[in-house]
Formats: structure tokens, sequence, C-alpha cells
């Protein structure tokens, strides 16, 4: 249960955020031309061109947003946004869950401080791992590298971007523009 001088603090970096002098040197998250984007409640994500955003009927129930990226039939990236998939009081504890939730056998490399428009705690989860060859994803045994984005919205609600790509099928450069388009709300 958040204490009363916890509260006050995410009211003031709140009103903080919404003057724009938020973690964003610009106040807002940057979009490229011609991208989508995955709009929840707390949290919003851009995405190359190439991806589809999912239905709430073609994503996990779990996810509040989804965008999929295919080749030749199966997928090679995906990204999805979950909302409150943990209690937490702070991105740390956010992260931890978060990384309680990859998949035996990856290979973390670990967590580290990231800057998301909207927030001034966000943490970062670098993951690689096997795929399954299950569920329309890449052939058994592909490597596939991932990404995790975590930390409380204003609601102080946790948030959970992942950001999954075979290896090969998502440039440096556009993933770099995927976290630099992270608005949290």
């Amino acid at each position: 249960m958040k204490t009363r001088p916890a509260c006050l603090a995410a009211a003031l970096l709140t009103a903080v955020a919404l003057t724009g002098c938020g973690s964003s040197e610009s106040g807002a998250a940057s979009v490229p031309d011609g991208w989508g984007k995955l709009k929840t409640k707390g949290v919003d994500v851009s995405y190359p061109k190439g991806y589809e955003e999912r239905s709430a009927a073609e994503r996990g129930k779990h996810n509040a947003a989804a965008a999929v990226r295919t080749r030749d039939g199966k997928k090679v990236s995906v990204i999805t946004v979950q909302l409150g998939f943990t209690e937490a009081n702070s991105a740390e504890q956010a992260a931890i869950a978060a990384e309680a939730g990859i998949q035996l056998g990856a290979d973390v490399e670990g967590q580290k401080d990231v800057e998301l428009a909207g927030t001034d705690e966000a943490r970062r989860i670098d993951f690689t791992f096997k795929a399954t060859g299950e569920d329309g994803g890449p052939s058994k045994g592909t490597p596939v590298q991932g990404v995790i984005l975590t930390g409380l919205d204003s609601n102080d609600t946790t948030f959970a971007i992942r950001i999954d790509a075979q290896q090969g099928t998502l440039p440096d450069g556009d993933l770099d523009r995927i976290i630099d388009s992270v608005e949290v709300r």
C-alpha cells in the first residue's frame, strides 16, 4: 500500500511531466513519420512500417495492445504492451516482475535505467532466447532478441512494453526509435 509521502511524490512527478519538464528533452516522445502507434490508457509506443496492429481478439488476453511483423507467414517480431501486470512501487520492482516472465533458458543481459517521455523512472531489460517454433513464430531454435521497458505510469500502474525480434529482422536504429517513441501518461 502506498504511503501518503509516496502519493505526494507521484503527484509532484506528474505535475513536472505535465509542465513539459519530464525526462525527455522535448517533453514528448519522438515518433517517426509513417509509423503506427499502440495507444493504451497508461502508455503509448510507436512501431515501424511493416507491423500490423492486433485487435483485442487477436492478441493475448494479458496484452493491452500488440503489433506483429510477419515474413513468409511467420511472426518475426512482436511488440506488446501490458498494464497492471504486477503490484510494484517502483520501476525496479516492476523490472524484477517483468524479468520473471522471460522464458526459461533465456540469456538475460541485465537491467539498466532508461529515459522514457512522461516518467522519471523506467528500466530496460535486454535478453536473448531460442524460439520454440510455436504460435506462428520463427522456427524452433531461431535466435530472438528481446527488450522489455517497464515502470509505473502516472496512476502508479505498472506497464511493460516487450519487443521481441528474430535476429536480423529489426535494425538497431528502429529499436532505438521504438524506445524513443514511448510516452508514459
